[in-house]
């Protein structure tokens, strides 16, 4: 796990060499083990390249020039570089010099740096080693090198794990960058004016570069306070884009013969994966239980490869659980770790969100070293700073439970293993199904936007937003229709791929699931990166092992849905009967809960559903009132350059007065503040 950077020349233009350690200093927080630094020259005959490190790590690899040394600086302003790849290290596998980054193969033509883990490098290694390929390490980030070689940008379907990287091969002039099938490591990038491409791990890095910070993606921030995401490959930062899950970018350097593409230009990008949830298994239940134990022990197994230690987070429910629970049968002690909430001021809906009771019960049966600590109002008041310049990328969820959790698990292990990706594989949030399901495929669609407007609806778009940025998105708005709408519905409609039937209320259900898979999860796995990795320390989402996310594709939706079969079929002249029960929070992930009843007792396999949330409801009409007013209705608030004053003051008093829950919504209108001060000058 580390933090990659990069820029690159598309013309002949040479890079500013002064802003290239810059874009790895600013992340250091996710490699504080070592760096690395490669600058090459490709528009000439020969092959130039040089790689240094820095005076911090120079006794890890004493045989690199030192980039900060007087020698270091004079090699490094001596050429027209027109390349750089950067990288910061956290040590998970193979902790020796011999990992480090950027690394190249034997012949120093093809150069990588990459973030993430290849759970299945031994695997791949063997069936190299087979074909002669040899290795100076022990390292995931070698194999990925050699697999390159062999099987051209094919080897990607063969690596099970999370990455985001950037290849430099120089026989063909060409820069491959990558991300894994399920957006668990981001990578962001954009061109400037000047045709170079820039790109890192987190924004920040590009920031260092452009000679000033990009202006507000007015239509991100339109998605943004649609869905409290953004569905696109937009970014808050003009320009800047989010490479999608499953997919790579291919550019093409000075000198290069193009690639037969479509377009024919010098970068094109190649969706590699998706999910795909119509393909389902006629395995009896019984028997796929079976198949789905042993998947998901196979997968735990696989992701504790690891030569520091390995935790866990426990919440109290199913997939933290069952993540745990199988860690520990299989490895014995581990380290968990829970974050509780004062509950003094909950509401009574509120009164269940500390689930450190569960979690506790959950710890003394399977032996772990537990630790908690308990959150209040005034916790998540003094993150927000810090958490916004971290998180960077404003997305799904409240994240300050997240950046506690990261930051107890922090001080004890470097990796930590999470329940992410459960619900959204085995249909553990019914009663957002129940809210889409239509007479037809129309219905369906028209509901499910309706529901995915989280924040405001557009019909309140004119509302929010003040008149000057109302006048940029209508003159955005260029099919005509309804202002402000034609975007966000593209948005939530290009999520979905070509030819997908959702007729039915199973094909409606798996629909669901898909687009879930694109967009909620992802933006929490864009979340948990970032929250994790402010504290230096890896996450990992075993329940997104490529197996186990297969055959989670492949199970029918009822046995994801308690009771399923009841449900009466679709009448196409009469509304749709029989959602009674759907809209409960303990009949998802059915077959999930059978198969963990093994090792899990009832009170977990069969407690409701509950998200990871504070009683943010409580504190914002009570003591963290102030700092919420003070924060949004003062009249130098930031937001004020984008937002309604009178909106946002309507939207507090609402809340305040119990009217209305708009918990999520003011935590937007905070983030966006914070994102306004830490970024926008």
């Amino acid at each position: 796990m580390c933090g990659i950077a990069g820029a690159i020349s598309l013309n002949h233009r040479p890079l500013y060499v002064d802003r290239l350690k810059p874009m790895v200093d600013v992340i250091a927080h996710r490699g504080p083990d070592d760096a690395g630094y490669l600058v090459a020259q490709t528009v000439t005959n020969r092959s130039l390249v040089q790689d240094f490190t820095d005076s911090q790590f120079h006794d890890i690899c004493p045989l690199l020039s030192v980039i900060d040394s007087p020698s270091g600086q004079n090699r490094l302003y001596s050429e027209k570089w027109n390349l750089f790849f950067g990288h910061r290290r956290l040590s998970i596998i193979d902790l020796s010099p011999r990992g480090h980054q950027p690394m190249s193969d034997k012949s120093r033509t093809i150069w990588l740096i990459y973030n993430g883990e290849i759970y299945n490098f031994r695997e791949i290694r063997q069936e190299l080693e087979k074909l002669d390929y040899h290795f100076f390490s022990s390292s995931d980030t070698e194999v990925i090198i050699h697999a390159y070689h062999k099987w051209g940008m094919d080897c990607i379907h063969r690596f099970n794990g999370m990455f985001a990287l950037a290849l430099y091969d120089s026989r063909n002039q060409k820069v491959w960058l990558a991300r894994d099938r399920y957006g668990i490591k981001p990578l962001y990038y954009t061109l400037t004016n000047e045709e170079t491409f820039l790109f890192g791990s987190e924004i920040k890095s590009i920031l260092e570069y452009l000679p000033e910070t990009p202006d507000v993606d007015l239509a991100a921030l339109n998605e943004y306070f649609s869905f409290q995401n953004v569905f696109s490959d937009r970014t808050l930062f003009s320009g800047i884009k989010l490479l999608p899950p499953g997919h790579y970018l291919e550019l093409n350097l000075p000198g290069a013969t193009l690639s037969p593409n479509p377009i024919g230009q010098k970068i094109s990008k190649t969706k590699h994966w998706d999910f795909n949830f119509g393909q389902e298994t006629n395995m009896p239940e019984d028997e796929l239980e079976d198949h789905l134990y042993d998947r998901l022990t196979q997968a735990v197994k696989r992701q504790c490869v690891s030569d520091v230690p390995v935790g866990s987070y426990l919440s109290g429910g199913m997939d933290s659980g069952t993540v745990t629970a199988i860690t520990a049968c299989v490895f014995g002690q581990i380290s968990t770790f829970t974050i509780g909430f004062d509950l003094s001021e909950a509401a009574t809906h509120e009164l269940n969100f500390d689930e450190r009771e569960s979690a506790e019960y959950m710890a003394n049966l399977f032996r772990t070293a537990h630790h908690e600590r308990v959150l209040h109002s005034d916790d998540m008041e003094a993150a927000m700073a810090n958490l916004i310049w971290h998180l960077e990328d404003l997305r799904a969820g409240q994240c300050y439970p997240n950046y506690y959790a990261a930051r107890l698990a922090g001080g004890f292990v470097k990796v930590v293993m999470s329940g992410t990706g459960g619900d959204e594989l085995f249909g553990g949030y019914p009663w957002r199904y129940a809210a889409a399901i239509g007479n037809s495929a129309e219905s369906y669609t028209d509901n499910y936007y309706r529901y995915w407007q989280r924040l405001v609806y557009n019909k309140d778009k004119p509302l929010i937003f003040n008149q000057e940025v109302k006048d940029q998105l209508r003159q955005m708005d260029i099919d005509g229709g309804i202002p402000f709408k034609n975007h966000t519905l593209s948005a939530f409609r290009n999520v979905y791929p070509m030819g997908i039937q959702c007729n039915s209320w199973e094909e409606q259900v798996n629909h669901s699931l898909y687009f879930e898979c694109k967009t909620f999860l992802h933006g929490l796995l864009v979340v948990e990166d970032k929250m994790s990795m402010a504290h230096s320390l890896e996450t990992r989402v075993p329940l997104l092992d490529n197996d186990l996310v297969d055959l989670a594709c492949q199970t029918p939706v009822r046995y994801k849905i308690a009771n399923f079969h009841n449900w009466k079929a679709f009448d196409a002249n009469s509304p749709p009967t029989g959602k009674v029960g759907l809209e409960r929070t303990d009949v998802g992930k059915d077959i999930l809960r059978k198969t963990m009843g093994r090792i899990i007792p009832k009170s977990i396999t069969r407690a409701k559903k509950q998200g990871f949330s504070g009683p943010d409801e409580s504190w914002f009409r009570g003591s963290s009132q102030n700092y919420v007013q003070d924060l949004l209705l003062d009249d130098k608030a930031r937001i004020n350059e984008y937002l309604n004053p009178e909106y946002v003051r309507q939207v507090l008093e609402t809340h305040n007065a119990g009217v209305e829950n708009k918990r999520l919504l003011i935590w937007s209108l905070l983030s966006f503040e914070w994102w306004l001060r830490q970024f926008i000058k």
